[in-house]
């Protein structure tokens, strides 16, 4: 519900906060102080077309801003997707922003950060029902007939048997398709996948074989010159020059005469250690290097043969993915899809069967569906008929469309085949006559005003237990009423708001004295500006302000007035008695 709205520079409002009550609220006051620009401003906030011709006169820019508390209900539709898009913060309170600049820019923010305007209005039609800006009306939108009915109708249990039968039905209608596709190229795809498994496994592949390859390759393609350093390397620490010694004898005379040294003074015994040490590291190096030097390959043919391997990995790499690890994971791959393929025949046949065998239990529980559906308009029927009389509007009639569209592909019932989808068989609309003779008419196609906002009050009175948007919008529903019809709005609208929070703009007392909250709009003038000021009343003040709408101020005005809240007391209180 709404807990805080917030209007700056919008129209001749310049700045106001209100905090609605979560029940029933009504707004009073003078033709053009500012009730319906209230109503405006809200739309804005929920998503709605707004130009910059809102902005008050001599400000930059004008902002609104509202504040919701969430239901449970209404969490588990928001919340989904305000966590997809980054902007759940706290689960149980969301607050929209809009900015709109004189430039023409118009920002939308939800709990604080920029978004697109139909993300915010996708979030806002969870919140509100505005009746009397068309636009933003749920009741409008004929894809919510059918989630209006089935919550009226109450056989979620049903409901759920189909969805999870739908669920399976398109997975193996998913199943089916690919391989139907895979079974029209099946024979190329065969040959195919056999050329790859064939060329992948006649490799025989090993994961670290390449980087060996290549390190046997660098060393015989560089034999000659390994071989001419390593022998010098050789003489030079094994075997000397011919006119100097080796290295390795250098050393070892050299370790000698310092052995000879530290027997005679102590103190160079460490450093006749060290020298032994380097003597023999010498000698050993001298060995290992000999023996390099002899396993030095001079073979061409090997480095052909490497050559050669090199250049059928990197082909297949170019062909299966960019490592080894990547064409022994095709190979993989392809061995599955072939295993597939050979018997894809074999599972079209099961799948059909399969098929068959969830769209007859589809059939079955469709049916039952639409027979719940059925009963369920026609209940609903009577409570239109019922509250329109209230209404005065005996001549109206009310109608749900339940309509079924042949489909060659679709559940068979009745030895037909019927389209379906993941709702059921049904094509469900909510029509209305407005007056006799008209006949009955979409209800997206009726046209605004009074009229229109009292058969919206009507549906959404009869579907108030099925109906799960939290705050409801009336504007113009007082149009062309006299004071009995008016006293019965206010009824209902008071009804309405036990189980919703319920916000209206009225010019009757009759109907204005059943509000929870009652705020008066008025228009002040002040330094040559016009500006709109809200002020919420109570006790003398709303007994004034509701004498002030029955007639100039008189006793007898307030007498009347008194009366009013005398009998709206008394019908809360028949009704909470009851409850």
């Amino acid at each position: 519900m709404l807990t805080e709205l917030h209007i700056q520079n919008f129209a001749i409002i310049h700045e106001l906060t209100l905090n609605p009550h979560p029940q029933f609220v009504v707004f009073t006051g003078e033709t053009g102080a500012g009730k319906s620009i209230i109503l405006d401003a809200l739309s804005a906030v929920l998503g709605e077309r707004i130009d910059a011709s809102v902005i008050r006169k001599g400000a930059d820019r004008a902002i609104i801003e509202a504040t919701f508390e969430l239901s449970s209900e209404v969490q588990e539709l928001v919340n989904p997707i305000l966590e997809a898009e980054g902007l759940l913060e706290d689960p149980a309170v969301i607050s929209l922003s809009r900015e709109i600049r004189a430039e023409g820019r118009s920002i939308a923010r939800i709990n604080g950060r920029s978004v697109a305007v139909s993300l915010q209005s996708e979030i806002g039609a969870f919140l509100v029902d505005l009746h009397g800006q068309s636009e933003h009306l749920s009741l409008l939108k004929i894809r919510y007939h059918r989630e209006l009915l089935d919550r009226f109708a109450h056989h979620d249990n049903i409901a759920d048997q189909y969805h999870a039968g739908y669920r399976d039905w398109s997975h193996v209608a998913d199943e089916l398709e690919e391989l139907r596709e895979l079974s029209v190229n099946a024979q190329n795809r065969v040959d195919m996948l056999k050329y790859q498994v064939q060329e992948i496994q006649a490799a025989k592949l090993v994961v670290d074989e390449e980087e060996s390859l290549r390190t046997e390759r660098s060393r015989l393609a560089n034999a000659e010159s390994l071989h001419q350093l390593s022998a010098h390397a050789v003489a030079l620490l094994d075997e000397g020059d011919g006119e100097s010694a080796s290295v390795t004898d250098l050393l070892g005379q050299t370790s000698h005469d310092l052995s000879e040294l530290s027997r005679i003074d102590s103190s160079l015994q460490p450093l006749a250690e060290r020298l032994e040490q380097v003597f023999s590291s010498s000698a050993e190096a001298a060995y290992e290097l000999r023996n390099y030097l002899e396993a030095i390959e001079f073979n061409p043919r090997r480095l052909d043969q490497i050559e050669e391997r090199l250049d059928t990995l990197n082909q297949l790499k170019r062909k299966y993915g960019g490592s080894v690890e990547a064409v022994l994971k095709h190979l993989t791959s392809a061995q599955s899809e072939l295993s597939k393929v050979d018997n894809v025949d074999e599972q079209i046949k099961e799948l059909e069967q399969k098929k068959a065998q969830i769209e007859v239990m589809l059939a079955e529980l469709a049916q039952k569906l639409s027979a719940r559906r059925h009963n369920a308009a026609e209940e609903l029927a009577e409570k239109m008929t019922s509250v329109l009389g209230q209404l005065s509007m005996r001549s109206a009639r009310f109608e749900t469309q339940i309509l079924q569209k042949e489909d060659p592909q679709g559940l068979p019932v009745d030895g037909r085949r019927v389209a379906f989808d993941s709702t059921g068989i049904d094509q469900i609309e909510f029509l209305i006559e407005s007056n006799p003779g008209e006949g009955l008419k979409p209800l997206v196609k009726i046209a605004s005003g009074g009229e229109t906002s009292r058969l919206m009050l009507a549906l959404k009175h009869a579907l108030a237990e099925a109906d799960r948007i939290p705050t409801l919008v009336f504007d113009e529903i007082d149009q062309g009423v006299g004071g009995r019809v008016g006293s019965v709005v206010g009824q209902l609208l008071w009804t309405l708001g036990r189980g919703h929070q319920v916000l209206c703009v009225t010019h009757l007392p009759q109907l204005a004295a059943y509000g929870d909250q009652h705020f008066h709009v008025s228009k002040q003038q002040e330094a040559g500006r016009t500006f709109t000021q809200t002020k919420s009343l109570s006790g003398n003040e709303r007994l004034t302000e509701l004498a002030a709408m029955i007639g100039p101020l008189s006793p007898g005005t307030r007498q009347s007035a008194a009366e009013l809240l005398a009998s709206v007391s008394e019908f809360a209180g028949t009704i909470d008695s009851t409850d």
